[in-house]
């Protein structure tokens, strides 16, 4: 089973947060756990896949920060 991702909602931050993964995957030269788990599953699954992932991942820690104020931890993030 595959799923699908919606295309409803504002397409701006939807691309923010794509750029966003991207970089994490890419370019960040600091390690974390979002990155190495992103890393991993790139090789399992294709980056293009993998850098949705992490988008919503990141997404997940965003909503979850701003639930809870409190500040973001690069390693706090659980794969």
């Amino acid at each position: 089973m595959q799923g699908r991702i919606s295309r409803h909602g504002d397409k701006l931050p939807r691309s923010y947060l794509y750029e966003a993964a991207a970089h994490i995957l890419t370019r960040a030269k600091t390690d974390s756990a979002l990155k190495r788990w992103g890393t991993a599953l790139c090789e399992r699954i294709g980056f293009k896949r993998a850098k949705v992932a992490v988008a919503k991942k990141l997404l997940v820690t965003l909503f979850a920060m701003l639930r809870s104020r409190k500040p973001f931890e690069a390693n706090g993030i659980a794969a």
